[in-house]
């Protein structure tokens, strides 16, 4: 009846099974190639059985159990047993396998198969088994049995038949292989999280999630999450999506916490936030599609891997010792990576390889467990000294104000005293934080040197810091830090801390930047100099070539009559000018141009805002007429002109040096024909050469030649009137116009740097005639003093020069005495004092010239180890010209119980009386110079006039002599006229008394010289302040004087107690060019050492017999 009911059954598509044979030795046989895939749109289906030994085919009819709502899938498959035993055989389907799960929408598991119909003999039963699907069937001797498995919604990729004890075998050997993975794992996680409880690194925490996560992902593969928690099949799909993702996730935190990214550069964590944010939304996703998050997740996994490990070799690449550790734990990660890929693809499909692939990651975190541990337990080596000995160090620290600083390199945080917040008034903490954050409140300038210099540190695991930086204040503005750590290494030869002080040095970078400052600036003004304007120029030159429109034009402005105009209303007014200039200058130009003082009425400009010829004639034209405004000085209005050089670009390729001469050729031009005038330069003017050019090229040669002498003019104790030392001074004996003072060249030696070598030849000269004279019997030594200019104390190797002079010449200590002007002191007195007292040190005595002219500072004065004051002969003035006791300025007075008070000695200069003399006498002075006590003189007088000191009465009279001698000679010798008849002062008797026919002659021709004074000599100051002491640049000492420019002088003045000297009777001139002096105009030994006769004499002045004209001393 059945066999009936089956035929009148509508027939289904049949299929050729192929029974599978049992063999009683085989433990396991795959049955995936065996089995026929069917569906139905019911909860049914119709089977054809397979044949057995009668050969009938019968047909059998299965209703599903669990059918789904659009129809059943179905899996039917055949055994056989041809054996005559009965066997009995577990069909095992499992829920999830790693291997051949895919990469993208993976097979997460699921209830394979549901129930299984076998077309004859005894039903399957289901065995309890919580990560697969298992079915125990007998099969009788020689029966063939055709099953119909019911399958779940999931796919069946794997089906296996096992004999019974095999599968027990196979699933105990397993559970110890995984129960003795769960439980390193485990221990991992737990020492690892215990470790960042002792620790509190970053590194460990991210470590132990990485430890946690690898624990929940081979718990929940090997079952033991569901066989303790009873997770269903379907539940898995989501923990073990969720599992994967947080693996991923974890990866990255560790990588970036252990790599420290996010030091320096905050965007390494924007990226990685960035990136677990991305992963946290798999695990949402997990929620609604696990297939879809896995297959996301595992690329991620694989990406995070390659990238770390890229990451990693390039931080090894650079050094970084922390990379260099891990890279064999993340080489094998990347191997463990694409050997779980093929494993997932199907690449690999053995059953071990899912065990042995968990077993990796777990030694994988195992060997980066290590590697943290190495951090961990790096021990800090001991501190030497005992604690008596610490604290003392502890104590020295704090009570030397400077502030704790301690950066803890394994938790990456920065620890300071409260004293660094309380100086930048910052909130208690806010410089408490890790060394990224103290880039927030680095000067943007110094970030990236702090950073290099902290990497540098760890790089090579030893050295100093000793580093300057700026810190913001909680107003905006910045201090200057200094810091000074050294780094303290661990037992593992890693640095675990670096520890030091961090001290306020802003006043010492202030004056740093001041000195560096005015190094390139006039300290008047504060234009730039000489040496910052021809670089600026060689700047401009280098931008002209890349581009050709652009072309500097350089202006060079020289103001008219200002040194008449600065000796007649003092140095006050010839600053005020000066700065009044330079504003209205500054207003004319623009950003892109540069001006800059290069002497002292000299100012030189870089024009490239404007590059047509015509406008930039229109703008020197606006420049000169600017400057022709009134300025307005107290009660009065001074007016100057100046005179223009100006040198257009013309495509030749010229030095800064040779454009600037160019420009001064033809501002020299300009003043030449009446001044108040613009000339451009002409190739033409360089074969018209003026006396200045003539004479810098004569100044070069002039040492080599040896027509530079030195002369010494002696300074007397005012109480014995013996000669106590002397004061060294230049003479330029030039070939054509005779004897030349300082007056006369060294402006010019000054612009040009030859006061370097003209300076150090005057040193060394004097050096060595003082060791002459010192090794002669003397119970005192004498003393020799040498004039130092500003271009010689700027520069480095002073130090250096006076070392080898006073190792060359055997002086006695503090004899050879260098003068320093009061202002070149005052101009910059933090560097001025650190230079002098090295002098000092290496044995040299130090004198301050020009004192009491207005620029002193007390406090300054005590700083500087001066051991001589140089009065300044304009004090001279008011000792009572009579010898009246009521006529003595106070204000001497207290200069010389001063210089008392600080153990100094005091030298007045510019004596010129005997009442003057016994009057400072009288004051205290001990020292003085000038006319009275004789004029320079050579080595061979001065050697004389020691060896006579014993009669000074008549001492002072014979020095008096050969001076006036020498002078009458030189008058003789440039004229080129025997003066057999000249004859010398009388012992007594004024010097003027013999002063030749032709002298006063050349005096009654001289033409006067219009000044805003009546009867002041260019040249001279008014009171006889030494010119230029104040408005001179820092690099100039004397301004030039009238003989340079080719300007008469002024008539020199006579005083009022003397009568004045007479006329000769007139004689025609020597006939003379506009290019060169008359011969009568050549200075004299008159005035060799610039303290007698005038300041400024030029051509046809008369030789100086007015004790006031002596008041003006250049300094040589």
């Amino acid at each position: 009846m059945a066999l009936f009911l089956a035929l009148l059954m509508p027939a289904t598509p049949s299929f050729a099974l192929e029974a599978v044979a049992i063999r009683l030795d085989a433990a396991v046989v795959d049955l995936a190639p065996a089995i026929e895939r069917r569906t139905s749109d019911n909860d049914r289906i119709q089977v054809s059985t397979v044949p057995g030994a009668d050969g009938i085919v019968r047909r059998i009819e299965v209703r599903a159990v669990a059918p789904g709502a659009n129809g059943s899938k179905w899996a039917v498959f055949a055994l056989a047993n041809n054996t005559d035993e009965q066997v009995d055989r577990l069909i095992v389907a499992p829920h999830y396998r790693m291997v051949g799960s895919g990469v993208l929408w993976p097979d997460l598991g699921d209830r394979r198969i549901i129930n299984i119909t076998a077309s004859q003999g005894f039903r399957p039963e289901r065995q309890n088994d919580p990560d697969a699907d298992v079915f125990l069937i007998t099969l009788d001797p020689g029966t063939t049995v055709t099953l119909v498995a019911e399958l779940g919604d999931a796919d069946l990729p794997q089906l296996y038949l096992w004999e019974p004890e095999a599968y027990k075998d196979k699933v105990n050997s397993f559970t110890l292989y995984n129960g003795i993975v769960i439980g390193i794992a485990g221990l991992l996680a737990l020492f690892l999280t215990i470790l960042f409880v002792v620790k509190g690194s970053a590194m460990f925490p991210a470590a132990a999630a990485l430890a946690w996560a690898v624990l929940g992902y081979i718990g929940l593969d090997f079952g033991f999450w569901s066989k303790v928690f009873g997770i269903s099949p379907v539940a898995q799909q989501f923990w073990r999506a969720a599992g994967e993702a947080i693996l991923a996730a974890t990866l990255v935190v560790f990588l970036f916490a252990y790599l420290n990214l996010n030091r320096w550069h905050v965007r390494y964590a924007h990226v990685t936030a960035g990136w677990l944010v991305f992963l946290a939304a798999l695990v949402g996703l997990a929620l609604l599609d696990p297939s879809a998050a896995a297959g996301i997740a595992r690329p991620s996994l694989m990406v995070v891997s390659f990238m770390g490990f890229g990451v990693v070799m390039w931080l090894a690449f650079h050094r970084y010792d922390r990379a260099v550790l891990i890279i064999p734990t993340l080489f094998l990660l990347v191997v463990w990576v694409i050997a779980a890929g093929m494993a997932v693809s199907g690449y690999i499909g053995n059953d071990l390889v899912a065990p042995a692939l968990l077993g990796g990651l777990v030694l994988i975190v195992m060997l980066i467990g290590f590697t943290v541990m190495q951090h961990a337990f790096a021990g800090i080596g001991s501190v030497a000294g005992s604690a008596q000995e610490l604290e003392r160090r502890a104590l020295a620290v704090a009570g030397s104000g400077d502030v704790v600083w301690d950066w803890d390199v394994d938790t990456d945080r920065i620890h300071v005293s409260p004293e660094a917040e309380q100086l930048l008034g910052l909130k208690q903490g806010t410089l408490e934080t890790e060394a990224a954050g103290w880039l927030d409140i680095i000067h943007p300038g110094d970030r990236d040197r702090f950073r290099a210099t902290l990497d540098g540190l760890l790089d090579q695991r030893r050295g100093r810091i000793d580093q300057d930086f700026r810190l913001r204040s909680h107003d905006g503005h910045y201090l200057w830090f200094n810091l000074r750590a050294r780094p303290v290494v661990g037992t593992d030869g890693e640095v675990v801390r670096c520890i030091g002080t961090l001290s306020d040095v802003t006043e010492t970078r202030t004056a740093e930047e001041r000195m560096l400052y005015d190094a390139v600036h006039d300290n008047l003004t504060g234009l730039p100099n000489r040496e910052l304007f021809l670089d600026r120029l060689a700047s401009a030159n280098g931008l002209s070539r890349a581009d050709e429109s652009l072309k500097p034009t350089i202006m060079m402005i020289d103001l008219d009559r200002f040194k008449q105009v600065n000796a007649s209303l003092g140095m006050p007014a010839g600053d005020s000018i000066l700065l009044t200039v330079a504003r209205r200058l500054m207003r004319l130009t623009k950003q892109q141009d540069t001006l800059a003082r290069l002497g002292s009425d000299h100012f030189a400009l870089i024009l490239l805002s404007e590059r047509d010829p015509e406008r930039i004639t229109a703008f020197a034209d606006t420049l000169r007429r600017t400057l022709r405004a009134p300025i307005t000085f107290g009660d009065r209005e001074i007016f100057i002109t100046a005179s223009i050089g100006l040198v257009l670009a013309d495509g030749q390729k010229r030095s800064p040096g040779e454009m600037l001469k160019d420009a001064e050729l033809a501002m020299f031009f300009a003043k030449r024909v009446g001044g108040d005038r613009i000339e451009v330069f002409r190739p033409s003017m360089r074969t018209h050469k003026l006396d200045r050019l003539s004479m810098e090229e004569d100044l070069r040669q002039a040492l080599e030649r040896g027509e530079i002498n030195v002369v010494y003019q002696p300074v007397v104790d005012l109480s014995s009137r013996a000669v106590a030392g002397f004061e060294a001074m230049a003479r330029w004996q030039h070939p054509s116009l005779g004897t030349l003072g300082p007056d006369d060249f060294l402006t010019i030696a000054e612009d040009t740097g030859l006061v370097v070598d003209l300076g150090l030849f005057l040193l060394d000269s004097a050096a060595r005639q003082l060791g002459g004279w010192q090794r002669a019997s003397r119970s005192e030594p004498i003393f020799v003093s040498v004039n130092i200019s500003s271009r010689q104390m700027l520069r480095h190797d002073l130090l250096q020069d006076i070392k080898a002079v006073l190792a060359r010449n055997v002086v006695a200590p503090g004899t050879l005495k260098l003068e320093l002007a009061e202002s070149l002191a005052m101009e910059n007195p933090e560097y001025a004092a650190q230079i002098l007292t090295r002098m000092r040190e290496l044995g040299a005595g130090l004198s301050l010239d020009d004192f009491g002219t207005g620029y002193s500072s007390l406090a300054y004065l005590q700083r500087f180890p001066f051991d001589t004051i140089k009065v300044d002969r304009t004090f001279m003035k008011a000792l009572g010209r009579n010898g009246n006791k009521a006529q003595r300025p106070i204000i001497l007075r207290t200069i010389i119980n001063m210089a008392h008070d600080l153990g100094m000695d005091i030298v007045a200069e510019g004596i010129e009386t005997e009442q003057a003399a016994v009057a400072l006498g009288k004051l205290g002075c001990r020292f003085g110079q000038g006319r009275l006590f004789g004029e320079p003189m050579n080595a061979e007088e001065a050697r004389k006039l020691i060896i006579a000191d014993g009669t000074p009465p008549s001492l002072m009279e014979r020095g008096r002599a050969l001076s006036e001698r020498g002078r009458q000679l030189s008058r003789a010798a440039a004229r080129g006229v025997s003066r057999t008849s000249t004859r010398s002062a009388a012992p007594g008797e004024p010097a003027e008394a013999g002063a030749s026919a032709a002298t006063a002659e050349a005096a009654a021709n001289a033409r006067p010289q219009p000044d805003v004074r009546p009867g002041a000599a260019e040249g001279a100051p008014a009171g006889g302040a030494p010119n230029g002491a104040t408005n001179a640049p820092s690099n100039a000492a004397t301004a030039k004087t009238g003989a340079v420019r080719g300007q008469p002088p002024a008539a020199a003045p006579v005083r009022g107690d003397q009568p004045p000297p007479r006329p000769a009777p007139p004689r025609p001139a020597p006939a003379r060019t506009a290019d060169a002096k008359p011969a009568d105009s050549k200075p004299t030994g008159g005035n060799p050492g610039g303290t007698g006769g005038s300041a400024g004499a030029g051509p046809g002045a008369a030789p100086s017999t007015s004790p006031a004209l002596a008041q003006s001393k250049p300094t040589s």
